[in-house]
C-alpha cells in the first residue's frame, strides 16, 4: 500500500482570505479563489483565511478536502436551491475519483512537496443550510456522511494542481465515512468510540469529544450546530 497512487485527481485548488457575511453570520466559504499553487505552513494555507477560528482552521484542520463529484450527488436530491458549485463548501482541495470511503483515519498523504494526514470529517454547521438555501443541508451531509476531510501538516510545501495524490502509509482500519458514522451515532456507543478514538492521527477535539460523550453518557445537543440560531425548521 506504500506509495500507492489515489485514483484522483486534483480538479482544483482553493484559498482566500476575506470574510463576509452569510446571511446574519460571517464566512470565508464564499471568497476562495482558484489557485495554480497552495502554499502550505504548519498553521495553514498562505492566503487562507477562516470566519471562525474555533470550529475551523487550527493545526489539525489546515487543508480541507472535498470531492467534486458530490456537489451533483447534492442537486440530484434537490439540497442545493442555488447555482452555487466549487468551491463553495470551501475547500481548499477538490479532485475527482476519491472519496470518504477510500480514505482512513490517519493516512499519510504526499500531495507534491507537502506531507499531509487525515485528522477528521468534516463536521457540518448551519451555514451550510444558508450557503446552499436549504434548511437540512447540514442533517443531509451528517446522515450521508458525503462530508470531506481535514488534514494537518506533517511536512510544509506547495501544492500544485498537477501533483499526484500518494497514499505513504495507512494508520488505521476506520475510513472517514466509517469515522462519519461512529461519530454521529444516535446513542453513546462507548465500544465503538473506543474504535475510533484508537485511531492513530484522529483530531484532539474529536477524541475529547467522544471521551466525554462515555463519561457522561449523553451525547451533546447538535441543534444549534445543524440548525442555527433559527432552530429545527418546522416541517
Amino acid at each position: 500500500m506504500a506509495g500507492h497512487v489515489l485514483a484522483s485527481k486534483i480538479s482544483g485548488l482553493f484559498c482566500g482570505d476575506k470574510i463576509n457575511s452569510l446571511g446574519s453570520i460571517d464566512s470565508g466559504m464564499n471568497n476562495k479563489l482558484p489557485m495554480q499553487v497552495l502554499k502550505v505552513n504548519q498553521h495553514q494555507v498562505e492566503g487562507d483565511a477562516q470566519a471562525d477560528p474555533i470550529h475551523h482552521g487550527g493545526e489539525e484542520r489546515v487543508l480541507h478536502h472535498f470531492p467534486r463529484e458530490h456537489y451533483g450527488q447534492y442537486r440530484r436530491w434537490d439540497l442545493i436551491s442555488n447555482h452555487k458549485d466549487v468551491p463553495a463548501m470551501g475547500e481548499n482541495i477538490s479532485t475527482v475519483g476519491l472519496d470518504e470511503s477510500q480514505v482512513n483515519i490517519g493516512d499519510i498523504i504526499q500531495i507534491g512537496e507537502v506531507l499531509l494526514q487525515v485528522t477528521q470529517p468534516r463536521s457540518p454547521c448551519f451555514k451550510l443550510n444558508q450557503q446552499f438555501g436549504h434548511p437540512k443541508f447540514a442533517l443531509a451531509m451528517q446522515e450521508s456522511r458525503m462530508c470531506g476531510w481535514f488534514y494537518r501538516v506533517l511536512q510544509a510545501g506547495e501544492i500544485n494542481a498537477s501533483d499526484s495524490i500518494v497514499l505513504i502509509e495507512r494508520k488505521s482500519d476506520i475510513s472517514v465515512a466509517q469515522a462519519m458514522k461512529i461519530y454521529f451515532l444516535p446513542e453513546v456507543d462507548a465500544e465503538q468510540y473506543q474504535l475510533l478514538m484508537q485511531c492513530e492521527g484522529l483530531a484532539n477535539n474529536w477524541v475529547t469529544s467522544m471521551q466525554k460523550r462515555i463519561d457522561t453518557q449523553t451525547i451533546e445537543n447538535w441543534q444549534y450546530r445543524l440548525y442555527g440560531p433559527e432552530g429545527e425548521p418546522v416541517e
